[in-house]
This record gives structure tokens, C-alpha cells and sequence, in this order.
């Protein structure tokens, strides 16, 4: 039976295609699949050219299968069931087997990235999620359809109620019931779009979209009418370059002024040839990037360049791309086949994708898809082009740069979660380092604001980027006189009433999200689904002094997400470590649990702030440090009166919203924005703050955010080892305790319970910067140890000590005493330098070093860097450098020298204590005098003994003058002058002389006897 279609419907179509404007029709009812072919008709009637081709988007089953033999069987299964309805499987088959559509599963939508459709249809509502919302519809050109279908429903208000899939994420142990605020507002906003119809699946039009009413067909514009001032510049940049080789030829193909201007820009680069370019294209979806890329790179094979590299998140994201430079080589006049090939590849994951375009007119060059890891293919490159940047992990787009001329285009609006990313950091840094030199590489930025895949003032773009807050960098007011951070207060946002869709709510959502987007470079639609439905998430905003008085909006300096945490019991705890996996959510508990084995921090509660971001015109006023310690007194009780909590007793729990259906049907029910709202700010000291022992904190490991968070008291107990794949940072998760009467605490610890984990921590860092974190920046290392450098306090540093395995290590103690005496190099040294290290850093060498000192000893001890590496990181000389390290060796030697010394004396006998000292009777000189005398009284004895005359006797002559007178007549005298005279002495004399001599005999002949047996036995 046919059955006459509203003309509104077909209004909407015939715009759209009139206006190169899209059209969204929701299909509410189990049918609605059946109203695909007509819609799609319609279409292709109102469509001068072939056929649309369509997208077909689902969770993991189709109705009906895609494959042809399968979609038979499941047809006979329905005729003999008697389910089937021959006049509509007839259209519908029809439909599928003209071919045309591309079946894509929800999680594999980033392939479709840089493709166009002509209509798109998204079934299972429930698995949509905003970013998958954003990636499918704008993949559909201007005039094309979105078609979204939705189950049978009583009314549109159970959408406000309906499990989505994600929700299972956003529930937790102690918060398990998530609120639909995201699909309330999705549909009030349906109601505002004007290029959308929500229908049932009859094609009847319901009241939400009663604005159609007044719709009416847009006139024809007639060629006699003239161009738009945008065609005629376009027409007259293109007559100004026509002469000009390739620019003139491939300009041609440009359908905007802004599209022409960057081909010129990427050509002026080309040409140039100096291979020290770096240009990146930004801009929204659908404004011709890939277009530009693919004529730019049809120009450089013009200009002679040989090897050439394209690379994106995959080979189909390049679809547009090398289509483009197909085009652009129709332009130069190249032909297929005779001047070049494409290849295409046999990969079946590719889909038979282009992956390599040959040309070989002048000589052999190459057009080359690499994927985006496989950077060490393109060293021998001439220019490199990276499509959809933002979709590949910045680490891995900072790897493919190089000395070669490189093209970059991104997508920024956010809703691939890493745009931000991608011109907050990478493009910043390498605009900065543009200025830095001459002889830097240069940068050039072109961005693209004039849309091409569809007309300028789409309806579905204003509502899409209105829904999703993509388009929020010009929602930031400006601040002229900037409030006192200390008169600024901190209030609680309700949730219910800022995702009401009210018109004061609308705005003061997309000021909050601008806040995040400007300040963060990790932004993604789905951020908004979780700030609107998760059950554990709370928002708190910074403003100035409110004067209530004026009925305007307060401005916002600072935003704070916070996720509450915890109450997880001692059973779940337990089979977390036992089965060795973390359920979602509860970051901080479940990481605790599984770094330190620990049962019963998860017990606890907690909140984690998710994000912060303060206003970019006043970043660095203290505005952030403000909101981070009055929220910090919130949770402590603290801005709460005793009166006030024991009034609000009721209000332990919230109380989860629930919206019952209209009694009215489809065709009578109105929807419209609740008026039964509470206030969207609430002063803290109106609200009853939750019962917290800890709040907590995960980021991107870099100096400045973990020195903000340091400042607070909040200490590290995790740092990830491996690097994010988006930012290229370790996570970073940090604690601070709050005043609580349920743990007992040393009131002069700051740290108080989480002191242990800190410790446990940081005894693991400092073992792992010697691998994990050898190439971390060692500001940032310092900065996480946090030393103890002063140690003038300690009495008697050696106290304290305890390391006896250091000194009694002689060979340690030798080689240390030699390279500190300057007899030896540093390397002599490098077996006990981490020992060293990791000692001084744990404070169990108590010797007191400078910061210079302290980093040194880190670079080399801990991290075991060379010198010409801490040169560059330090800037100072290797000779500085190796005269800190001197000194703090010298200084480690002195304390373990002072430490051996000691037990040496403490291990020695030691002379006993009751020993009385008395003086001398006698002094000094008077006892050297006296011993002087003895002396010499001694001498003067023995000088006298020897002069005696009796001794001098026995050389006496008895006959004097007779026997000399007889020597001298013999005449024989001498030549020396003596004469002999002989003695008389008496027999006596004699006698006694001659035994005297006889037993000096006998001893000479004893001697000889016992010499000669001495030789005897030795023989």
C-alpha cells in the first residue's frame, strides 16, 4: 500500500541539495529500517549526479547481513517463519544489492576517517558515544542525509533513562547508577536543529520538530544572479596564477579561496627545494585538507621530486588523498598506465586501498604509503606528508620528522582526542624553534576555514559543534580586571541543571568546556558524556565576588572535575590480586592495591581530580592554587558549621533523578526544557561536603604540573614506565592525606598514612632511573626524590649510619681513596657509584652537597649518564661537571673515612680509667741537674783510673841508663828511630804471663776444633 509522504520531508531533502546543505532525520520504531530505501530514493531523485553512496554504521549485528548468500538464507528463514513481507524485502533487497554501501562496526570507525559519503545510517543507539557521533556524520557531504534509527519507545523521555553501553564504565563498587543528562540534552537539542526531523516509522513527524512546520522550499539561484563575493576571489586568484607551472594547472581543481592559498603555499615550498620546511594545515572537517595534500604532492612530482612518503593512521584515511593526486595529474596532463600505475594493495585488512602511485614520465619516482611506526624507512625521503596527524600518537609523529620537507594536516576541533595535542605541543615547539635560529628549520601554518564537503552556515555543523562544545575556542571571554585570588570563591555546579539545555546553561557549558580545551591538549566529546552521566564525577568552578544584584553570568577563572573514590571491600580487594586484573574506575584504590599488595587502602574514600584549568588570560595568578586549597578545606569540613551539617543530615546520599514517561503519545508529546531546576552554582558552604581521607591526583608527568601538585603537599607513590602513546609522558598519580578522625595520625608527619606508600616508592624510583627513567629530564628526577641536602642538623653525622658494606670493602675504600687524592680517573670508580648514589638519595650517607652536587651525582650515579650528555642537559663544562662529581666523592670518602676510624677505635683494648696523676717530687731542672752531675762525676772516675801509676807500672824499665847505653853502642839503629831494650821482670811476672798465655791457646785450639766440626757436618 502506498502511502503519501509529508513534503516537509522532501522540503528538507531538496534544500539541502539546492544549499549543498546536510539533512538528519531520528526514525523512531522497529520498522524504521524499512524507511531507509525511501529516503534514500528521494535523495537520489534530488541529486543531479550518480547515485549516493552510503555508510552504514552499527554496534555488531545487522538486521539483515551484508553478504549476499547470507542475507538469502536469512530471507528463506523469514518466509518460513511467515515474518517476511514480500513488498518490502523486495525494495529493501534492491536497495542492498545495487550496491554502494560500506557496512562499518562502531569500533572500527576511524577507518572511515577523510572519506565521503552521500547518506550515513546509524542504528543501535544505545552503543553511540559522542565521539563516534561526530566521526560518522562528518563523513557525509553537502546534500547528503544522516539517518539515525531508534527502537520503539513509549515516549522520547525514556531516552533520558535508557543504558547506554558506556555507562557500564562510568559505574563503580560504591556508585553503580549513572544518569542519562547527556541524552536529555541530545534530544531537547534535536528540537533546535533546523535542518533535522525526528519521525516515527510511518514517516509522521512529531511534535519535537514542530519548527518544520513553517519550512518551504529554497529558490533556485540562477546563474544570471553572479558569483558570491568568495567565488570571484577564487576566480581571480586562479586567473592571477594560470600561467605559473604546476600552480597555474593544479589551482584549478580548488573549490575555495583558502584551498587555492594553501596548494600556492605547499608549491612555494616544493619549489624552494631546500628541504627545510615544515608546513601544517589545520582545520575542521570537510574544508579540503586531504584535497590539498593529494594536488601539492601532484605538484612536487612535477617539480622532479623522486621519493615521496605518505603516511596516516591507515591506508583508507588516504582515500581522498591519492584520488587528488590522480586529479592532479589529469591537470599536468599525465597519463595512466603510460606515465604512471597505481598500486593497490593485497593486504585484505587494507580493503584494497591505494598504497603506491609510480610514475616514470621523466624518470623513476614514487608516491609511497608507510604506516606511521615505520619511520626508519624514509630516510632516504625528499618530503614527507602526514595526513590526519591528529590521530596518531604524538611520540610517533615527533619520530617521522626529520631532514626533509615535511607536511602536516590535523584536524583541531577535538573530537579525535589528540588535535589539541598536536598544535598545543609539537606545532608550538617547532614554531618556537623557528625563531630561535637562522639555520632552524623553517614553519609555516595555513588554516583552512571555508568547509568544502558541504556549503558555508551547515545547520547540522552549527548543531553538531553546539552539542559536542567542539567549536568553544571563541566562547572564552575576556577578563579585564582580573579579581584578587584571595576574595575568589569556589562553588559546587549542578549537574542537572548545566546539562538542561536552558539557554543561561548552554552558555555557561561551553565557557567551562572552553576552559578545558585551551588549557588541555587530551580532548575528546566523550568528556562531556562522562561530566554529564558518570554517577562518582562532580564540577566545582572558581569565580570572583558575585554581585547578585546584576543578572549576568560570573566569570570563570578555574574549573575542577573531580571523581570520588574508594569504599571498595576487602573481598573485591583480594580477588583483584589474586586474579591479577582492575575493575573500571578507582583509579588511585585499585593502583594502590596493586603496587603494594594493600587491602585496605581501597576501603578508604577518596576523590581524584580528573582535570583543572584555569582561564588562559589569567594562567600564573595563583587562581589554580586558590581553587586546589579551598576545595582541600571542603572535603576537610572545614567551610562547613557544625549547624549546618547536622541540618542536612538527609542529604548523605544524592538521590538519583528519575524521569517517568509521558502519558501523551509519540504524536502528542511535547519535550521541553524541566523548569523544577535547583540553582546552578551552590556556595560550598551550602553543601555538605563528603566524608574523605585522602584526595588524589593523575596527569601527564611533566616539571611544571608536578611541581604545582608538589607545592600542595601532595606526594608521588606511582610513576607509569611506560610513556602514554598520545602525549609521550609517564602517568603520574600523587596523594595528600585529609584531617580525618577515623585514621590516627602523627600530627607532625604531613604525610601521615601515606607516608609508607611514599617511601615504598621512592625506594623503587631511585633503583629504576638507572633503566625506566634514564633518559628522564633531571630536573624532573630531583624534583620527584625531593633530598635531603642539608645534614648541619645531625650531632654527629656517623650516628646514623648504616653502611658497613660500603667500608668494609677495601678495595671500595682503596679505589675511592685514590680518585679522590687525583690518582686515579673517575671510571676507577664506576663499579661503587650507583651504591654510592643510591645510599646518599635513601639519606644514609649524611653529608651535606649543594644542589649542583646533587644533580651531578644523580646524572652519573643513578641515571649513569656520560659527560657529554650532562653537558648538554646542564649546560655547564664536562670540566665543572667532573669537578662537582670530585668533590662529592671526596666528601663521601671523608664520611666513610670518619666512619672506619671509629669502629676501629671502638674495636681497640682501651687503657683502664682509675690511673691517678700526681706531680713529680723533684722538678725538671733540678732532676737534669743531678743527672747532669752523676755524669760527669762517672767521667771524672774513669779518667782517674785510667792515669793510676801502679797500672802504668808493668811498662816500667829497671835498668835504666845501663841497657840504653848497650842498645845505642850496638850502632844498629833504625830507621824509624826505635831501639829494643830488655826487660827484667821478676819470675812471677813472667809466670803468670806465660799461663796467662797457655790458656789463650787452649781456647784458640778449642775454637779451631769445633770450627772444623761445624764444616764436617755441613759437608
Amino acid at each position: 500500500m502506498r502511502i503519501k509522504v509529508d513534503e516537509r520531508i522532501r522540503t528538507l531533502i531538496e534544500n539541502g541539495v539546492k544549499n549543498r546543505h546536510r539533512s538528519m532525520f531520528v526514525i523512531v520504531g522497529d520498522k524504521s529500517r524499512d524507511q531507509i530505501v525511501n529516503l534514500h530514493y528521494m535523495l537520489s531523485k534530488s541529486v543531479v549526479k550518480s547515485r549516493p553512496n552510503v555508510l552504514w554504521c552499527y554496534k555488531n549485528k545487522l538486521e539483515i547481513s551484508s553478504h549476499e548468500r547470507k542475507r538469502e538464507k536469512q530471507i528463506k528463514k523469514l518466509m518460513q517463519r511467515g515474518l517476511l513481507d514480500p513488498e518490502k524485502v523486495d525494495a529493501f533487497s534492491l536497495f542492498i544489492k545495487t550496491g554502494g554501501i560500506t557496512y562499518c562496526l562502531y569500533k572500527d570507525s576511524e577507518r572511515v576517517l577523510g572519506q565521503t559519503f552521500g547518506m550515513c545510517i546509524l542504528q543501535d543507539f544505545e552503543s553511540l558515544t559522542p565521539n563516534l557521533l561526530a566521526r560518522t556524520i562528518e563523513t557525509v557531504e553537502g546534500g547528503g542525509l544522516i539517518v539515525l534509527l531508534l527502537r520503539s519507545l513509549s515516549s522520547l523521555t525514556s531516552l533520558h533513562t535508557m543504558v547506554m553501553d558506556v555507562h557500564e564504565r562510568f559505574c563503580t563498587e560504591s556508585h553503580t547508577q549513572a544518569t542519562g543528562r547527556f541524552n536529555e540534552r541530545f534530544l531537547l537539542s534535536l528540537g533546535s536543529c533546523r535542518a533535522c526531523i525526528v519521525m516515527d516509522d510511518e514517516l509522521n513527524i512529531l511534535p519535537i520538530s514542530s519548527h518544520m512546520r513553517a519550512i518551504t522550499a529554497a529558490p533556485v539561484r540562477d546563474g544570471s544572479e553572479g558569483l558570491s563575493e568568495a567565488e570571484r576571489n577564487l576566480a581571480d586568484l586562479k586567473e592571477q596564477l594560470k600561467d605559473d607551472f604546476p600552480v597555474g594547472y593544479l589551482i584549478r581543481k580548488c573549490c575555495t579561496v583558502d584551498q587555492g592559498i594553501a596548494v600556492s603555499t605547499f608549491l612555494d615550498a616544493i619549489l624552494d627545494k631546500t628541504l627545510r620546511s615544515t608546513v601544517a594545515l589545520l582545520a575542521a572537517r570537510g574544508r579540503g585538507k586531504s584535497a590539498a595534500l593529494g594536488l601539492a604532492i601532484a605538484g612536487a612530482v612535477a617539480a622532479g621530486y623522486s621519493n615521496i612518503f605518505v603516511t596516516a593512521p591507515g591506508p583508507e584515511n588516504l582515500k581522498t588523498l591519492f584520488e587528488f593526486i590522480c586529479k592532479g595529474f589529469d591537470m599536468l596532463e599525465y597519463k595512466e598506465h603510460s606515465d604512471y600505475d597505481v598500486v593497490k594493495s593485497t593486504n585484505p585488512a587494507f580493503n584494497k586501498a591505494t598504497i603506491r602511485i609510480n610514475i616514470y614520465k621523466q624518470h623513476r619516482q614514487t608516491v609511497q604509503y608507510i604506516e606511521p611506526h615505520e619511520h626508519q624507512k624514509i630516510s632516504q625521503a625528499e618530503l614527507l606528508v602526514v595526513d590526519e596527524a591528529a590521530a596518531i600518537p604524538l611520540p610517533v609523529v615527533k619520530s617521522l620528522l626529520g631532514p626533509y620537507l615535511v607536511f602536516l594536516s590535523s584536524t583541531v576541533n577535538g573530537y579525535e582526542g589528540t588535535g589539541r595535542s598536536l598544535s598545543l605541543k609539537l606545532l608550538q615547539q617547532l614554531e618556537d624553534q623557528s625563531h630561535t635560529s637562522t639555520r632552524s628549520r623553517l614553519f609555516k601554518k595555513i588554516e583552512l576555514n571555508e568547509p568544502i564537503r558541504y556549503a558555508s552556515g551547515d545547520p547540522i555543523e552549527s548543531w553538531l559543534h553546539a552539542l559536542l562544545c567542539l567549536d568553544v575556542t571563541t566562547s572564552i571571554p575576556s577578563i579585564s580586571s582580573p579579581p584578587d585570588p584571595s576574595k575568589c570563591h569556589l562553588y559546587y555546579v549542578n549537574r542537572d541543571t548545566l546539562f538542561s539545555y536552558h539557554k543561561d546553561s548552554e552558555i555557561f557549558l561551553q565557557r567551562m568546556m572552553a576552559l578545558y580545551v585551551a588549557s588541555h591538549y587530551k580532548n575528546s566529546p566523550n568528556d562531556l558524556q562522562l561530566m554529564a552521566d558518570a554517577p562518582a564525577h562532580h564540577l566545582f568552578v572558581l569565580v570572583g565576588p558575585v554581585d547578585e544584584s546584576q543578572n549576568h553570568l560570573p566569570d570563570i577563572l578555574c574549573v575542577i572535575q573531580v571523581c570520588l573514590e574508594g569504599q571498595i571491600s576487602r573481598k573485591s580487594a583480594i580477588k583483584s590480586i589474586s586474579d591479577g586484573r582492575q575493575p573500571a574506575g578507582d583509579q588511585i584504590p585499585w593502583k594502590i592495591c596493586e603496587e603494594f599488595q594493600d587491602t585496605v587502602f581501597p576501603s578508604l574514600s577518596g576523590a581524584r581530580i580528573v582535570r583543572i584549568a584555569t582561564h588562559p588570560a589569567v594562567m600564573r595568578h595563583g587562581y589554580g592554587s586558590v581553587a586546589v586549597e579551598q576545595l582541600t578545606r571542603y572535603f576537610e569540613g572545614q567551610l562547613s558549621s557544625l549547624s549546618e551539617v547536622d541540618a542536612e543530615e538527609g542529604q548523605d546520599t544524592p538521590q538519583v533523578r528519575v524521569v517517568e514517561a509521558a502519558e501523551a503519545s509519540l504524536l502528542e508529546e511535547k519535550i521541553q526544557p524541566r523548569t523544577d531546576l535547583p540553582p546552578l552554582l551552590v556556595h560550598l558552604h551550602e553543601r555538605r561536603p563528603e566524608k574523605l581521607h585522602y584526595i588524589g591526583v593523575s596527569f601527564g608527568l611533566t616539571l611544571d604540573l608536578f611541581r604545582f601538585w608538589r607545592k600542595h603537599n601532595f606526594s608521588p607513590f606511582f610513576i607509569g614506565s611506560i610513556p602514554s602513546n598520545v602525549t609521550g609522558e609517564h602517568s603520574c598519580m600523587v596523594l595528600k592525606p585529609l584531617n580525618n578522625d577515623d585514621i590516627e595520625t602523627s600530627g607532625s608527619d604531613p604525610m601521615g598514612f601515606i607516608r609508607p606508600f611514599y617511601q615504598g616508592f621512592r625506594h623503587i624510583f631511585i633503583r629504576l632511573l638507572s633503566t625506566t627513567f634514564r633518559q628522564m629530564e633531571y630536573k624532573l628526577a630531583m624534583s620527584i626524590l625531593d633530598p635531603k641536602l642539608n645534614f648541619s642538623d645531625l650531632v654527629d653525622p656517623t650516628l646514623s649510619s648504616s653502611n658497613g658494606f660500603l667500608i668494609s670493602d677495601p678495595h671500595l675504600m682503596m679505589r675511592l681513596e685514590a680518585y679522590v687524592n687525583n690518582l686515579a680517573n673517575y671510571e676507577k670508580i664506576d663499579f661503587c657509584k650507583n651504591a654510592l648514589a643510591c645510599q646518599y638519595f635513601e639519606e644514609k650517607i649524611p653529608v651535606t652537597l649543594s644542589y649542583a652536587q646533587a644533580s651531578v651525582l644523580l646524572c652519573i650515579g643513578l641515571q649513569n649518564k656520560d659527560i657529554p650528555y650532562i653537558e648538554k642537559e646542564m649546560k655547564l663544562e664536562g670540566q665543572q661537571i667532573l669537578s662537582l662529581y670530585l668533590k662529592v666523592m671526596r666528601k663521601f670518602h671523608k664520611y666513610l673515612y670518619g666512619i672506619a676510624t671509629k669502629e676501629i677505635d671502638t674495636t681497640a683494648p682501651q687503657l683502664t680509667d682509675n690511673i691517678v696523676m700526681k706531680p713529680h717530687d723533684v722538678s725538671l731542672e733540678k732532676d737534669l741537674d743531678d743527672a747532669a752531675k752523676q755524669v760527669q762525676d762517672e767521667m771524672k772516675a774513669k779518667l782517674d783510673g785510667m792515669l793510676n801509676p801502679e797500672r802504668l807500672q808493668k811498662y816500667a824499665i829497671s835498668d835504666k841508663e845501663a841497657d840504653f847505653q848497650k842498645a845505642l853502642q850496638n850502632g844498629k839503629i833504625s830507621t824509624s828511630g826505635v831501639i829494643s831494650v830488655k826487660s827484667n821482670k821478676s819470675k812471677i811476672e813472667k809466670h803468670g804471663k806465660q799461663k796467662e798465655s797457655q790458656v789463650g791457646e787452649k781456647k784458640r785450639n778449642k775454637h779451631d776444633h769445633s770450627t772444623k766440626s761445624n764444616k764436617k757436618r755441613r759437608s
